[in-house]
């Protein structure tokens, strides 16, 4: 007989004796009768009858399969992340085309940008630029105080955090402190916008914002003093001239018993600091004290 015909016949249970004897005789009947056997196990009652949720979950718990992890993963996530770390290396030293230079206390340099403009760092203080594409936009980023000699050309940008100064063709200075900017100019015109304070200066005007307070003077110098080595003020804080102080000859004031918010005028040089304490001491009825090669304390003389 035919083995499908036969097993048809099996499972409506609808086999012959001379039928279920050759059914008997077939190499798989074994285990085909196993799992008619095993299948009357799977009854409804026995999953549906759960007499409370906690007998459920264990239940549950006792058929769960434990989920496998999957360990392979775990490389290739290592290698991912080197590949993205090694792109991110390479895109940033090709593609990064900013040039920084930054000077450190007591230190002054001059740098010429690809279309010939000139400036002048005074201390501790860093520019940036794309030199890569000047020709199309230049614009120089300032934290510090610098001179610029712009050559003609296109409009150039010298952004502070402070302000933003607009020019094409001019010189000027442009002081970039903490609660102090100022910007000076010296030849041509420059825009100022700082906030919502917006101005056009010619040769002589002064654009200063100290602590919050806007003011508009004049200057009659033809260029910085610090370009000279002087550092000179016109009515600041006296806090201010000590913090000019500690940048260019890199040491630590420190001021006991004085009002350090005094307006001051005056200024002192760069290349003794001693002559530079009686500059700024003397004037204000005030002593100082040189404590070590980089310690400087300033006193209120006593009555």
């Amino acid at each position: 007989m035919e083995k499908d015909y036969l097993l048809e016949k099996w499972l409506k249970d609808d086999l012959t004796d001379a039928e279920k004897e050759a059914f008997s005789q077939l190499d798989d009947a074994q285990f085909n009768q196993y799992i008619i056997d095993a299948a009357q196990y799977f009854k409804v009652s026995a999953f549906s009858e759960v007499d409370t949720f906690q007998d459920f979950k264990k239940r549950y718990n006792s058929y769960k399969t434990p989920v496998k992890k999957l360990q392979w993963l775990y490389p290739l996530l290592k290698v991912a992340s080197v590949i993205v770390i090694g792109l991110g290396i390479y895109f940033s030293f090709f593609f990064n085309k900013l040039t920084y230079i930054e000077t450190v206390a007591s230190e002054k340099t001059t740098i010429e940008l690809p279309d010939h403009s000139k400036v002048e760092l005074n201390a501790l203080t860093k520019v940036r630029f794309n030199a890569e594409n000047w020709n199309e936009k230049r614009a120089l980023e300032l934290e510090g105080e610098a001179f610029f000699k712009v050559a003609k050309g296109s409009v150039f940008d010298v952004k502070t955090d402070a302000g933003t100064v607009t020019v094409v063709g001019t010189q000027f200075n442009v002081k970039q402190r903490k609660h102090y900017f100022e910007v000076k100019c010296f030849e041509g015109i420059v825009k100022v916008t700082s906030d919502t304070i917006t101005r056009q200066l010619h040769a002589g005007d002064v654009f200063q914002i100290l602590y919050g307070k806007f003011s508009e003077t004049k200057t009659k110098v033809s260029s910085p003093k610090w370009t000279h080595n002087i550092s000179n003020f016109e009515a600041v804080l006296f806090k201010e001239i000590l913090a000019e102080l500690e940048r260019q000859y890199n040491i630590e004031v420190i001021y006991k018993g004085i009002d350090a918010d005094r307006l001051f005028t005056g200024g002192f040089t760069h290349d003794k600091l001693e002559n530079a304490l009686i500059s700024i001491t003397q004037p204000m009825n005030l002593t100082f004290e040189l404590r070590s090669s980089n310690l400087v304390i300033i006193h209120g003389k006593e009555n």
